[in-house]
């Protein structure tokens, strides 16, 4: 079992984790608590596996709660405020999780962190389908996220946000948060099968499951085409209307 503790202020987001929670069997709830200072006793004290850590709190930030804590326990994040991504992935956090969290988004991010603290007992992820050797070089690309260079295969990608000064590349699996303008990575994809669709969303034409006038459905996510990039996104999808 992984031993878990919840640390938010709000009740209901410790209520919503907690039904989370319960419904995994390889993990155990040790305590929820919208006290950090009580929190942190925990992690130096009871062997807490894994914390799921609010950042904006009004005692102790997330951030400063990592800070101390110093790696005694695994961490995901879990904030309305996405501005804090970067600085998370920089104390080694195993994922970010932005309000309201849904339970799918929840799951995957509870894999990870078995993973991390159960390697024997994670689930084998699939093998990346075999790419056509004249494709090898324009199927992926690399992206710069927390410490390292992650390879991203462009046909996992579903669609792209830009948040000021980094984007957010989201796949079936994950969400890779990067330092990038919107520009260089529209620049780097292949436009046959990518475009811009307003200021700050680029989408994968081919994962696109329905368009409602000015929006755009891929899977529960909803993206508004600007006015800006309205006739030319429209010109893409008449050219594929039969």
């Amino acid at each position: 079992m992984i031993r878990c503790l919840i640390v938010d202020d709000e009740p209901l987001a410790l209520h919503i984790l907690e039904d989370y929670i319960s419904k995994i069997p390889f993990l155990q709830l040790i305590k929820a608590t919208t006290n950090p200072i009580e929190a942190l006793t925990l992690v130096q004290e009871k062997g807490i596996d894994l914390v799921f850590l609010d950042v904006q709190m009004p005692e102790l930030t997330g951030i400063q709660f990592l800070r101390i804590a110093n790696g005694k326990a695994k961490v995901i994040l879990t904030t309305a405020y996405p501005q804090y991504a970067l600085e998370g992935y920089d104390l080694d956090v195993i994922d970010y999780l932005l309000k309201p969290i849904a339970f799918e988004r929840f799951f995957k991010s509870v894999q990870k962190a078995q993973a991390v603290l159960q390697p024997a007992a994670a689930p084998l992820q699939p093998e990346a389908p075999q790419q056509p050797k004249q494709d090898f070089l324009s199927d992926f690309i690399f992206v710069k996220t927390e410490h390292k260079i992650q390879k991203v295969y462009l046909n996992d990608i579903l669609f792209i946000e830009g948040l000021k000064d980094y984007i957010s590349i989201f796949t079936p699996v994950e969400r890779i948060i990067t330092l990038q303008n919107m520009k260089k990575m529209e620049d780097a994809l292949p436009a046959k099968n990518f475009t811009r669709v307003h200021k700050s969303y680029i989408v994968s034409i081919n994962k696109i499951d329905s368009i409602e006038r000015s929006r755009i459905f891929i899977g529960e996510k909803v993206i508004p085409v600007g006015d800006t990039y309205r006739e030319e996104f429209f010109k893409i999808i008449d050219g594929k209307n039969i």
